[in-house]
């Protein structure tokens, strides 16, 4: 049994389908003449535009992004979630910076992770993003599937010069995975991010600029060393034969960047080059400046994603058991969620801290305009932590937001309170199948899920 059944329309029609879902600017009907493969363009279809028909349509010419905003040691439940869900349900204290968007999120309270809570945080971990338990025969506490960002990015992130960016503001190692012993690491400089994304090969949409002569040459050794490395797994066991497969792939995503590297970017309107981030944040007296480097780094991504150089990001504020120093508290933040004395009143600030920086991130995003939407409105960014109560691991009630409604696949301005403890893999199938991409099922064995959360979807 597979934790992931998944394909997109993109790769068998290139955005064609029978019942018009997908449709867009880059469709072309394909067929045979004379024993050679023909492509021909299609004309301005009411498909590509809005419900006014004056814009064009999220899928488009404007693509859906997907974002995950991943926080370690949880909350504290009696503080986070709403004392209601009605209509007129209003945000918790720890919801509160989420005030300015509260019409565009959706809170998802009650869900649980289904594996047994063996492995403190790893089982969080692996349970919530991939619905696959952590691995206790191949390595202890090892996670052994593609988190749910790297599920989407294999569907949506492979037009785009970047399949996937992880940041970091705090030195987190991320939860990004593509499998066992393959770990996608965040940058944690804001200015090395700015090069990455807008360094010397970036081009605005319509400029000529001169195509970076060194790229072919890269390009060629890209071909030699796929060349040897198909040689060489021919002639190593099975183990290391999985190992290469996972080097290789790494090896074609940047072959793939290099030739969108010379490609003229989609004309879209948001693009434009941002200001360089400071070249370094030092620690204040031994504190990292969270709200300035993360800030940083998320308009950087909002620019990413405006400019078409990304589809698919993960931001990580802190790690699980993570010991990071935020304002105000006078030890690490695992260290608090398990030391301080009720009601933790440094745990609850350490909340409200975190969610305002994605608050900062949603508000960013809402603020690019896209056709008649924003660039919230055409994403969802998932905002979750690996467990509830820090200090007994709980995998009970686990903190969800969803900003956004991935181009109204989504509701918005809800607040969604499981009363039977659903299987919070119900969540991500539902983001997974939001995205357009065709899934059977997420997770196995107690995890496993073949139907979405309905509550959530339009």
């Amino acid at each position: 049994m597979s934790w992931m059944s998944w394909r997109t329309d993109g790769r068998w029609w290139k955005g064609l389908s029978l019942h018009g879902r997908g449709v867009n600017r880059r469709t072309v009907l394909r067929g045979l003449l004379g024993g050679a493969a023909v492509g021909v363009g299609l004309p301005m279809l009411e498909a590509f535009l809005n419900g006014n028909g004056n814009a064009y349509a999220c899928g488009g010419v404007i693509p859906k992004r997907f974002g995950l905003f991943f926080w370690g040691n949880g909350n504290r439940p009696e503080r986070w979630v709403p004392d209601s869900d009605a209509a007129d349900w209003v945000l918790s204290e720890e919801l509160a910076p989420l005030l300015n968007v509260q019409h565009k999120i959706s809170v998802v309270s009650g869900m649980s992770i289904k594996h047994p809570n063996v492995f403190p945080h790893t089982s969080g971990v692996a349970g919530l993003l991939t619905g696959v338990a952590p691995s206790s025969e191949i390595e202890d506490g090892a996670i052994r599937a593609p988190t749910i960002d790297q599920i989407i990015a294999a569907g949506i992130g492979n037009e785009t010069i970047w399949r996937s960016i992880q940041t970091t503001p705090t030195g987190s190692s991320g939860v990004s995975y593509n499998g066992l012993h393959s770990q996608n690491p965040p940058e944690a400089s804001p200015y090395a991010l700015f090069e990455q994304l807008f360094g010397a090969n970036f081009n605005l949409p319509g400029d000529s600029a001169a195509v970076d002569p060194t790229l072919a040459l890269r390009q060629s050794v890209l071909d030699a060393v796929l060349e040897d490395a198909n040689r060489l797994k021919s002639q190593v066991g099975r183990a290391d034969q999985l190992r290469l497969e996972q080097h290789m792939d790494g090896i074609r995503e940047i072959e793939t960047r290099l030739a969108r590297l010379q490609e003229d970017p989609p004309q879209l309107d948001a693009c434009s080059m941002p200001a360089a981030p400071l070249a370094d944040y030092p620690d204040i007296d031994g504190r990292p400046q969270i709200p300035a480097k993360s800030r940083a780094m998320c308009d950087l991504l909002v620019m990413a994603m405006s400019c078409d150089q990304t589809r698919v990001f993960g931001h990580y504020l802190s790690d699980p058991v993570s010991g990071t120093l935020f304002a105000g508290t006078s030890a690490g933040h695992h260290d608090l969620t398990h030391n301080e004395s009720e009601p933790q009143e440094e745990v609850h600030q350490v909340t409200l801290q975190i969610i305002q920086e994605y608050a900062y991130l949603l508000e960013k995003m809402d603020a690019v305009q896209e056709g008649d939407e924003t660039l919230l409105d055409n994403s969802v960014v998932l905002g979750c932590s690996e467990v509830s109560l820090g200090k007994t691991h709980s995998l009970d009630d686990l903190p969800i937001v969803l900003g956004g409604s991935a181009c109204g696949r989504l509701k918005t301005g809800i607040h969604y309170r499981s009363y039977t403890a659903e299987n919070v893999s119900k969540v991500m199938l539902s983001l997974v199948r939001a995205m357009d991409i065709v899934a059977t099922s997420f997770g196995e064995e107690e995890a496993e899920v073949t139907d979405g959360l309905s509550a959530i979807e339009v």
